[in-house]
């Protein structure tokens, strides 16, 4: 389980502005094949936040039969309450093997809240889950504990890059549960998350969402691959060639961080549509600079010994 980038799927949109989900099913099918650690329907890059239920519904089950039983289905869950536990068991009815707990919507709520909140979408879909650490979902380190602690919760994903309280939450978490051996995983969810992939890595945390699989899977690989292997010298390549320039061109615009990767989905030969507003579709000139960033990368591994990118 999670041997590999972890992948999240785009959603496709045919020209009548629905799901396609015969494109969705090729979509999955090739990102399985490739070998991910596990696959994360309707979430971020999904487009979670633009879905209707009946949509969500029919991404997890596609997302389930695709992936057949050869490795974990996570469907994100969240927004209002009764909608977040309405689509958690919803996924548990199509067969997914866990929770992706996003924000909820608009409010900023105390720490108390977070914890009602997690509690009642996990008990609702009585699936594992994992609590998404960002946004209107911060977390102090003693509600980390006390949501790691609930019966369903098996995760934290950090989506906000203080390392600082990351750790303090770690050292935290795993405190608490050594005494009862509950099994418990740290995510990096930051976008782009190989970029600070290796500083993750130095604090324990070794699994990451990969949005780039989904578009450059050979490079999502290899970089996977480098740094599960220590091989730092192919690590600061592939993060000179394609990383970090995809970090500066998503930066330019809010919301790139979806919108670039339907594109290279769409640059690569998958007709995913494109965005829903209120996300847009990148211009023109910033399309020409992903195109020249992906050749970058897959130059690089052009350049590699066979027994090193495969």
């Amino acid at each position: 389980m999670y041997d590999g980038p972890l992948f999240f799927p785009v959603t496709p949109f045919g020209a009548d502005g629905e799901v396609d989900p015969a494109v969705y099913a090729e979509h999955l099918e090739s990102g399985i094949a490739a070998g991910p650690g596990a696959v994360f329907a309707a979430c971020g890059t999904g487009e979670f936040h633009a879905l209707a239920p009946d949509e969500h519904a029919v991404l997890v089950r596609t997302a389930v039969r695709v992936a057949a039983g050869r490795l974990p289905v996570f469907a994100g869950a969240g927004g209002p309450l009764p909608t977040a536990r309405a689509l958690a068991r919803s996924a548990a009815e199509a067969g997914a093997d866990g929770l992706l707990l996003m924000p909820p919507y608009l409010v900023r709520p105390p720490q108390s809240g977070l914890v009602a909140y997690t509690r009642q979408v996990a008990q609702a879909g009585g699936l594992p889950l994992i609590a998404y650490h960002r946004d209107t979902a911060r977390l102090d380190v003693a509600t980390a504990v006390e949501i790691a602690r609930l019966p369903h919760v098996v995760g934290i994903k950090d989506g906000c890059g203080d390392l600082e309280l990351l750790a303090r939450m770690i050292t935290a978490v795993e405190t608490e549960l050594r005494p009862s051996g509950k099994p418990f995983r740290f995510f990096n969810g930051l976008p782009t998350a190989e970029a600070t992939a290796p500083a993750y890595r130095g604090i324990g945390v070794r699994e990451y969402s990969s949005a780039s699989f989904a578009f450059v899977p050979e490079i999502a690989l290899a970089f996977h691959r480098a740094l599960a292997t220590g091989d730092e010298a192919l690590v600061g390549r592939l993060l000179a060639a394609f990383y970090l320039p995809l970090v500066e061109l998503r930066a330019a615009v809010p919301g790139y961080a979806v919108s670039l990767v339907k594109a290279g989905v769409r640059q690569r030969g998958r007709a995913v549509g494109g965005v829903r507003p209120p996300l847009t579709d990148p211009t023109p000139e910033h399309l020409d600079r992903l195109r020249v960033l992906v050749d970058a990368g897959l130059a690089t591994l052009a350049t590699l010994p066979e027994s090193t990118d495969r």
